[in-house]
């Protein structure tokens, strides 16, 4: 199917042009060329001429005035992608009785309004909406709304598809769902649908990293409604509130760097003129004869506002109002009409007050302060911040850093989506020779992409809205949640089912059949039907590895009925096996969803983007190591070539972890605490604790402790050594060394969280060191740069700390350390959650939450997560300890988290597992994709069909200077096995996969520290067919392949 953007009964006309029938003009054949002919030199004149007039082209012709506060109106709908509704329910605007919102409704009504006025103009944001109701559109409507696209009067803006939230998102997904968006702007409208600036205005708390990506993807601004109340009034008072952000001062340098604005009055109008036909305030009633006209209050308003905001609180004569809000613009009409008299009547006396009401864009208002910020005396922008804005409050006693934690199974399942979707998507590249054999499965709804590869789209499509600011938040209610995991559960099955047949055709050898592989889903609670079959004596397990190099010691660790196993590698060699008894706290959350007694655990390795297959068989020789009770008293150690850590004798607790590379010995005390959360009355000064606002009613942390030791069991495996820890009924852990590991595993399960007692519960792991920590600890930013964070202490302003814990509290997206001059702490995480330090030499972790009031921010229920049994949600986690010194920290800590994030994929099936050597003879049991591994710092971020079958293809330095990370350099001459780039097809891109990266050329602002470049950092070299990447440079890349025969 054809592109939306070629769409339309006049696309025939350009694409059939052969035919003598030609768009049922005429049958001779001597005529339709001249009617072909005018057809196209008409197209040229009115789609040419309306496209010279997007852009900043548009910006450039709007009538401003030197010498006057000029008031940029900007018409805008904010559509949430899901939140008191599903995506569904908002777009068809369907069970009202909870929110009335349609946005079908919003984009019909605005669109015959801007036709009415060329001066009118209206933004959009999300195209998880616009894109549904592009593809309701008839050839007509579609000609229509490009002409206003063309025009500028309707302008995209951000333009992903959806509005990302930015302290539970990985920047990996918010990369794709951006992409997504863009891509299909770029296709279907060309330049004048790629968006010049960014647009965040209702997330709660924005990230450095989000700021960074912004500007890799070439936008030249960025707009948010949300930041800290201390915060904006010393922006105010300060006429602080434009900046220019600097998103990434170590390493990518003025790369980074972004024109940023915090909105005055979050996103919402000026107080008292709100023209949506939900508002209550007076309409610009103009006829003279009524006696309630009231021209000259409505423009009195206009005017102070604007006068009060200029003068006041921004710089420039150029100020903006945000004139819409939530879900608004259901009846367009009732806006753009009283928007109409609200212009003519101030600016027919802006010669009296000086002030010039016109329609504009973000863009547009980016342009004008640009231009007006150059023009002397000119304008010096701050330019010192290099500091995120969270946690965000809106005011003493509502610190939104709950939802840093909120729903987190759901934050875990969109971790691991994305985590196949990459899988998904690198088979369809990489195995694209064999894809047309294939019967791969299709969705209706994606009629834009080819046949071959709508499967990792339909994940990809749930995997954006998964990211929207009230999605992975955790701050939506609990039937949208549900929604929201269902989409995902759709695209993850048929990822999976696209990677299974891939996979298939990839191990058959000519003239085989393919093998069966299947996923198992439910391994974290030890339930695999394949493996516990009691028939089942033998099997294969194919690890496919995503990474761009080999992965070794990866462990596979299956539910199995049996207690002895053989296990042999892809060439027949025997492998180390270990069987362990499945833990009796995983036998009651699974109930009678499964029946294996054992786990089966062996080490795996898998090529690069490749597989490898092993053969599993029941054996008489036990591998069974059985867990022993603990001498009441004595000390607990386990250990590996690596690390030891020592269990205290009374309590249980892990009481020491030692490098025994390093001889490292870090003092701890890890355990299980819970806060009460606050059941106030809402109040400013009492307010709840909820999906949002995190705020507990003691500044100490309560133990999960019981009396005796909370060790149940230790193994000591010749593959793991493990220690069983019980806190309570609904609180465990089991701590894992590895053999050949350099981090511990700390798998903790917590739930169902008790409510009986009518107390809201916010739970955490803390280690409590001996590092001389000095108040400091650091947080990465969307699994990126790390960011220090002081106790108590905001970068950019002098913090008055109203909530000691939850004022204390910051977005872990992949990590959190702290340390000292002589060793560093590193706890990774499966999930973002919340967290903090302290106390010196103190680390947290928020892993689950459970209350009973709603804190009166929208949602308007408590996060009560019931679970599938109704009593409550169990979520099972992993925290990986790591201790080394500071300056060997980061390349470890680096390198694991891209494992944890890229974890393997592994299939399972029945076909050759009791003989190996037919099995090796009819397929493959190795393959790579490529015949190059990439150097240790550099990460295939993205590898990925696109519509007009060339590769996107990302490549990242992902070592920070600090961490010792230097320029790489990749060359892509030979780099895969199934196919050759070819070298003069490549293009380098945007971070957005958008736009030329050498037709970029963003605006160069004047600041207290000089003018900023505005030039972006380039990495492909066509000449030597190399891409050179800086420490933390994501090179972005589109080109053609030549299958290999």
């Amino acid at each position: 199917m054809t592109h939306g953007s070629h769409a339309g009964h006049n696309s025939r006309c350009f694409h059939n042009v052969s035919s003598p029938m030609f768009c049922g003009f005429t049958t001779d054949p001597k005529m339709y060329r001249w009617v072909c002919l005018l057809l196209v030199l008409a197209f040229v004149i009115v789609w040419g001429s309306a496209q010279d007039a997007c852009g900043y082209k548009k910006c450039a012709a709007l009538p401003v005035k030197p010498g006057y506060v000029n008031v940029h109106l900007v018409p805008h709908t904010h559509d949430d992608v899901g939140w008191l509704k599903t995506v569904d329910q908002y777009y068809y605007g369907a069970n009202n009785s909870i929110q009335i919102a349609g946005v079908q409704y919003i984009l019909d009504s605005v669109i015959p309004q801007l036709e009415m006025k060329p001066s009118r103009t209206f933004i959009y944001v999300e195209m998880a909406f616009f894109y549904r109701w592009w593809q309701e559109q008839d050839g007509d409507m579609r000609d229509r709304v490009r002409k206003l696209v063309g025009k500028g009067q309707l302008e995209f803006i951000n333009g992903g598809w959806c509005m990302n939230d930015e302290a539970s998102t990985h920047y990996n997904a918010i990369i794709d769902q951006m992409t997504v968006g863009l891509q299909f702007l770029n296709s279907t409208f060309g330049e004048c649908g790629r968006p010049l600036a960014a647009w965040h205005i209702d997330p709660f708390g924005h990230s450095r990293e989000q700021a960074s990506l912004f500007a890799q993807m070439g936008f030249d601004g960025f707009f948010f409604g949300r930041l800290d109340y201390q915060d904006k009034a010393n922006r105010l008072k300060y006429r602080n509130m434009e900046e220019i952000w600097r998103a990434s001062p170590d390493d990518l340098g003025a790369a980074a760097d972004l024109f940023t604005g915090a909105l005055y009055n979050h996103y919402v109008p000026p107080g008292g003129l709100c023209f949506d036909i939900g508002c209550q305030d007076q309409p610009v009633e103009d006829d003279m004869s009524l006696h309630d006209y009231n021209v000259a209050n409505r423009v009195g308003i206009a005017v102070n506002t604007s006068w009060i905001r200029s003068v006041k609180h921004f710089q420039t004569d150029h100020i903006m109002w945000t004139m819409g809000s939530d879900f608004q613009y259901q009846a367009a009409h009732t806006w753009f009409k009283n928007m109409d008299k609200l212009i003519t009547h101030t600016n027919s006396m802006a010669d009296k007050h000086k002030v010039n009401l016109l329609y504009s864009s973000p863009s547009c208002y980016i342009y004008h302060k640009n231009k007006a910020s150059a023009t002397p005396p000119g304008v010096k922008f701050a330019h010192n911040n290099t500091a995120d804005f969270f946690p965000y409050a809106d005011q003493p006693h509502a610190f939104w850093s709950g939802y840093f934690t909120s729903r987190p199974a759901f934050k875990g399942y969109v971790r691991r989506c994305n985590n196949l979707l990459q899988v998904c998507k690198q088979l369809e590249v990489s195995e694209h020779e064999v894809s047309d054999k294939v019967p791969l499965p299709t969705s209706k709804r994606f009629t834009w992409q080819n046949y071959d590869f709508v499967s990792s789209i339909f994940t990809g499509e749930a995997m954006g809205v998964a990211q929207h600011h009230d999605a992975v938040s955790g701050t939506e209610k609990q039937h949208v949640a549900n929604d929201y995991a269902m989409r995902l559960h759709a695209g993850a099955v048929e990822c999976q089912v696209i990677t299974s047949m891939t996979l298939q055709q990839r191990m058959a050898k000519a003239g085989a059949l393919p093998p069966v592989a299947e996923f198992c889903n439910y391994l974290n609670i030890s339930v695999c039907p394949l493996t516990e079959d009691e028939f089942t004596k033998s099997f294969t397990v194919t690890v496919y590895n995503p990474l761009a190099r080999r992965r070794t010691g990866y462990y596979v660790r299956l539910p199995v009925t049996g207690d002895a196993y053989a296990v042999n590698d892809p060439e027949g060699n025997n492998v180390v096996t270990q069987v362990t008894k499945v833990s009796q706290r995983t036998q009651e959350i699974r109930g009678k969803r499964g029946k294996a007694k054992h786990e089966l655990l062996f080490p795996v390795s898998a090529p690069a983007l490749g597989f490898s297959t092993y053969f599993v068989s029941q054996s008489q020789n036990s591998s069974r190591s059985a867990g022993k009770q603990p001498k009441a008293g004595d000390d607990q150690e386990i250990h590996n070539e690596h690390l030891s850590l020592l269990f205290d004798g009374k309590t249980g607790l892990l009481k020491s972890v030692v490098n025994l590379e390093t001889n490292l010995t870090l003092k701890v005390n890890q355990g299980f605490y819970w806060y009460n959360s606050s059941a106030g009355n809402n109040k400013a000064s009492n307010k709840k604790s909820g999906a949002y606002v995190f705020r507990p009613n003691s500044t100490e942390a309560m133990p999960i402790l019981p009396q005796q030791s909370v060790i149940t069991s230790v193994v000591d495996g010749q593959l793991c050594q493990e220690v069983q820890q019980s806190f309570s009924p609904w609180v465990s852990q089991v701590v894992r060394l590895y053999s050949g590991q350099r981090h511990a595993e700390l798998e903790w399960t917590v739930g169902p969280i008790p409510i009986k007692d009518d107390l809201g519960k916010e739970i955490i792991s803390r280690f409590d060191t001996d590092i001389m920590s000095d108040s400091t600890f650091y947080t990465d930013a969307n699994g990126r740069e790390l960011l220090a964070r002081v106790v108590d202490r905001r970068l950019t302003w002098k913090l008055n700390q109203t909530e000691p814990v939850a004022g204390n509290y910051y977005p872990v997206n992949s990590r959190i350390l702290i340390k000292d001059k002589s060793k560093q702490l590193t706890v990774l995480t499966d999930r973002s959650q919340g967290g903090s330090s302290l106390r010196n030499g103190s680390l947290e972790l928020m892993v689950h939450r459970r209350m009973l009031y709603d804190d009166g921010y929208g949602v308007g229920e408590p996060l009560n997560e019931t679970g599938v049994f109704g009593d409550g949600l169990v979520v099972r986690g992993k925290h990986y300890l790591l201790l080394d010194t500071p300056e060997s920290s980061g390349q470890l800590h680096r390198a694991l988290g891209e494992q944890l994030y890229m974890a393997p994929s592994v299939l399972l099936g029945l076909a050759g597992g009791n003989d190996p050597k037919q099995y090796r003879k009819e397929f493959r049991t190795n393959y790579t994709a490529m015949k190059r591994e990439l150097p240790s710092s550099v990460h295939l971020l993205t590898l990925e069909m696109s519509e007009d079958e060339t590769v996107l293809m990302r490549l990242e330095n992902q070592l920070q200077k600090a961490e010792g990370g230097a320029p790489q350099n990749v060359t892509l001459t030979g780099l895969f096995e199934p196919f050759e780039v070819e070298i003069n097809t490549v293009e380098e891109l945007t971070l957005g996969a958008n736009y030329p990266a050498t037709m970029v050329q963003r605006l160069a602002w004047n600041t207290e520290g000089g003018r900023t470049k505005s030039e972006a950092l380039r990495c492909w070299d066509s000449g030597s067919a190399t891409v050179s990447l800086q420490p933390m440079q994501i090179c972005t890349l589109r080109f053609k392949v030549q299958q290999r025969d």
